[in-house]
């Protein structure tokens, strides 16, 4: 049995590989520093609070276990803050990274799974999809610490043999709700847990921007369910321990879908309207990012299968089960048990 370690395995994505990993066998170490005070049932794993970056522990683990491979999520990944606080962007995302890959080489550690990002991509100006040969050319500072990591590992590969997989992931969506795996920021972020937040509370949701260049003048946007991404992040698994060469992969479903689309779906999976408020563009965003999976089709024999419908319901059943749990906790009084 191989023992994956996991950086940033408590988040979003992290912990829907975590289990995914567990379901199929492997041993699970998992590193995350907590920082959006999130809470995750994986049954079977090990689950240290630590910095990613803190090199003596990362020595304490690759000691202590017998680490196969890494899977590498823990980043700073909010876009808007990125452009206001590139410093924090660069020292997390990248130095941190530089320093992993040290203790990974002195461990004799070759095997890395990255977490990468869609938003190394240039801008498109047509609705056309994003192969992995696109320009590059990233609006934000996130997007550049992503690029940046991405050249590391390409020479940590010529140079010292790494062999790695980076999984350049369009818009993270859905829940695995049965197992209790969901966003869970702090603050939130993240458009589809917006909305709800809008749904529930009746308040006003915010669109950055109706001006684009696109057919209704709002962003587009690529929308992938976190059980697809677990399913590609495990095959990647397979496919580096099967010997396959380094290379970057897009992970989307390969349609697009307008702010304002999803704002339509949510309402109806919701069954309530939402009111919008339109305000200017947000420095770094994108207006089209629709991905082409032909090569991670091809080389992982892998693809997306939830729709956006199914994204958005697993997302609002993952919404309110966290909501009546909090209530719970609060002592609200209320029958939850029936309501």
């Amino acid at each position: 049995m191989q023992t994956i370690l996991l950086l940033g395995g408590a988040g979003f994505v992290g912990s829907a590989v975590a289990h995914e990993l567990l379901v199929q066998g492997y041993g699970v170490v998992i590193v995350d520093l907590f920082l959006h005070k999130q809470t995750v049932t994986l049954p079977g794993a090990i689950i240290i609070k630590s910095d990613f970056g803190d090199e003596e522990v990362l020595r304490a683990i690759f000691s202590a276990y017998h680490i196969s491979a890494v899977m590498h999520f823990a980043a700073y990944i909010e876009v808007g803050r990125s452009v206001h606080e590139p410093a924090l962007f660069y020292e997390n995302n990248v130095i941190k990274t530089k320093r992993l890959l040290d203790v990974m080489r002195e461990y004799n550690v070759t095997k890395l799974v990255f977490s990468s990002s869609c938003a190394i991509y240039a801008p498109l100006q047509t609705l056309e999809k994003l192969t992995e040969q696109h320009a590059i050319n990233p609006l934000s500072p996130y997007g550049k610490t992503k690029l940046t990591i991405e050249f590391l590992l390409q020479d940590y590969a010529q140079a010292y043999g790494l062999s790695y997989v980076s999984l350049r992931y369009f818009n993270a969506a859905g829940a695995l709700s049965h197992y209790h795996l969901g966003e869970q920021h702090d603050p939130e972020t993240h458009v589809i847990p917006l909305l709800f937040k809008a749904c529930e509370q009746g308040a006003l949701f915010t669109l950055y921007g109706d001006d684009y260049p696109t057919p209704d003048g709002a962003c587009v946007r690529d929308y992938i369910h976190v059980s697809d991404l677990s399913s590609a992040h495990c095959k990647a698994l397979s496919y580096l321990n099967a010997g396959g060469s380094a290379m970057a992969l897009n992970l989307g479903s390969g349609v697009g879908y307008s702010v304002k689309e999803l704002i339509a779906v949510v309402a109806a999976v919701c069954g309530q309207s939402i009111k919008v408020i339109v305000r200017p563009r947000r420095t770094g965003d994108a207006p089209l990012l629709v991905a082409d999976t032909t090569l991670a089709e091809r080389t992982l024999g892998w693809h997306a299968h939830a729709t956006l419908e199914q994204i958005v319901r697993d997302a609002w059943c993952f919404f309110q089960n966290k909501h009546i749990k909090q209530l719970k906790n609060n002592g609200s009084g209320l029958n939850l048990e029936n309501s």
